[in-house]
């Protein structure tokens, strides 16, 4: 709420070098300056585009978890050296009446409970996302509108902020007022955890950053201010002049608090419930402050924020495996360092499809773009940052992987053949309870299975001996897979892999349906002519018809 989001970065938690010593790339000190150079000069062209043009080239998220990770990785490569200021090129033509502060960033819950500790009188605000200004109005009447700019000095805006219906008019009171507050894009019923910022903030920047407001634009925009730095003494008070001023939603938006209880309560219900703007977080303000005149363009210790869960995260690969389902289908599964978005903890991400990794190259070391796709799962919208060292990382190749390759185990067929071992016992297949993928894992690991149907064979005493299974698990996974045999003949085929996913008529024996031809398929099943080919392959392929003469020996119906 106060300043733009990149003061944020100013007042991060910082970590200490022996937090991170673990996670420091092995560079050669070349390399490693080089790396350095690079990230500080795009992270300069961020703050530069963003301050002075208002234009956000990346997400305010994403740029403060960037900025946080360049001072890691200068505390791991050069220490010695600074963080550059990102308001270095921010300054305007004006200067503020008194200066913007800016908000230390409380990292956790651990952190708000210190703050609030042995204070007195706090009060709680919704972070409203959108760009501080500095208004001063002169007998009522809007006489200057000054951006955050470097917290000191600011850019002129007072032209287009007259053109914003909430400034235009005239205020009931005489002489100087100065306030403080944010310029905000309407969004009626806005939830902060289903919708995110949407942009909120560059929108907003973008437009008073033009030559002209056009009327439309500017009934868009809402004005929120939350602070009155001369005002009265008390915050309460400050609340009951704003709303009589016309500024009604301080108040509205502004509760006193007494412990961490009540913050998280307010936090919680700011995030899931409808406000009429974007907001990133909560603010704390202690009632009582220093008087205006000693405000300075740095974080104060009356009031901090607490940011929202991320909603997007940069996410550092530390490998690229590969998974190949049961039809043949290769997935790239990236593994990470744990991130949290949205309260959740994300460790390893997929990337859907082999030519999208091949497409985006990712390899170990890489920082990757996430979000949460239905805020549930994580999603690569792109890489970030790309690690200068390129691992070499070899992919499966998918002439050998198809929907009949890996009936047996072998290293090269691990992740497909357990792929089968799982649908073969889940709801899709013969559903058999109790027996699902760390069932297999164990049995594999065991090494008592080579065949897909080597389980069949395996009696309770064997179980038994099998690492991580009692007697009593192994009696009751016994009978689990024993219970299959009495499955009948048409769920046995779905549980092989039969590429039919639905039976306008009952299957007959394995006999009369390996005669079929590709016509008869069509016609009998209504299956394209694909299809009606994949079918006879599944009955021609050896393997398969190995595994029919295995059921037909142990007299399961149908084969």
């Amino acid at each position: 709420m106060l300043p733009m989001l990149h003061q944020l970065a100013l007042a991060f938690t910082l970590l200490s070098p022996a937090a991170f010593a673990a996670s420091c790339p092995d560079w050669p000190a070349e390399q490693a300056q080089a790396e350095l150079a690079r990230r500080s000069e795009q992270l300069a062209q961020w703050d530069d585009a963003y301050h002075r043009q208002g234009v956000a080239l990346v997400a305010d998220e994403l740029y403060d978890q960037a900025r946080q990770q360049l001072h890691e990785l200068r505390n791991c490569l050069s220490p010695a050296t600074e963080m550059t200021n990102p308001l270095t090129s921010s300054g305007g033509p004006l200067q503020h009446p008194i200066a913007q502060t800016g908000l230390d960033k409380l990292a956790d819950a651990t952190a708000v409970r210190a703050w609030l500790k042995n204070r007195q009188d706090v009060w709680v605000q919704p972070k409203v996302d959108g760009v501080a200004v500095t208004l001063v109005f002169v007998d009522g009447r809007l006489q200057q509108a000054i951006s955050r700019g470097n917290g000191e000095r600011g850019q002129d805006w007072t032209a287009n902020a007259r053109q914003i219906p909430a400034l235009a008019r005239t205020l009931p009171s005489r002489g100087s007022l100065v306030l403080q507050g944010e310029l905000y894009w309407r969004r009626p019923a806005h939830i902060q955890a289903d919708a995110g910022s949407l942009g909120a903030r560059s929108k907003v920047a973008g437009w008073l950053a033009r030559t002209r407001l056009s009327t439309e634009d500017a009934a868009q925009i809402g004005v929120f201010i939350w602070d009155w730095p001369a005002g009265p003494a008390s915050m309460r008070e400050r609340l009951t002049g704003l709303s009589a001023l016309g500024f009604a939603d301080s108040q509205a938006f502004s509760q006193p608090i007494s412990d961490f209880q009540q913050a998280q309560a307010w936090r919680e219900r700011w995030y899931r419930q409808a406000l009429p703007f974007a907001s990133d977080g909560l603010v704390f303000k202690q009632s009582s402050r220093p008087a205006a005149e000693h405000w300075r363009a740095s974080p104060p210790s009356w009031a901090a924020a607490w940011k929202y869960p991320l909603r997007q995260g940069l996410a550092t690969v530390r490998r690229v495996q590969f998974t190949i389902g049961r039809t043949g289908r290769i997935t790239p599964v990236l593994q990470l360092q744990p991130l949290r978005l949205d309260d959740r903890r994300i460790s390893r991400v997929s990337l859907g499809s082999l030519p999208r990794w091949q497409a985006l190259d990712i390899r170990p070391g890489d920082q990757l773009e996430l979000s949460l796709a239905g805020l549930s799962i994580p999603h690569v919208e792109r890489v970030f940052w790309r690690n200068p060292q390129r691992d070499t990382v070899s992919a499966p190749n998918p002439a050998d992987y198809h929907a009949l390759s890996c009936w047996q185990f072998t290293p090269a067929c691990a992740s497909q053949f357990r792929a089968r071992l799982v649908w073969l016992s889940g709801p899709h297949g013969l559903a058999m309870p109790g027996v699902g993928p760390g069932t297999w894992d164990k049995l594999l690991a065991s090494g008592q299975l080579h065949d897909l149907l080597d389980w069949l064979s395996l009696n309770e005493e064997q179980l038994a001996t099998t690492p991580g299974l009692g007697a009593r698990s192994a009696r009751q996974l016994h009978h689990s897979l024993q219970s299959a045999r009495a499955k009948p003949f048409a769920i046995w085929l779905r549980a092989l892999g039969l590429p039919l996913d639905n039976t306008p008529r009952p299957l007959a024996d394995w006999d009369n349906l390996a005669a079929h031809s590709a016509r008869q398929w069509q016609a009998e099943f209504a299956v394209s002519d694909r299809r009606a080919q994949q079918l006879q392959g599944f009955f021609r392929h050896p393997e398969v018809q190995a595994l029919r003469a295995q059921l037909k020996a142990r007299k399961i119906s149908g084969f």
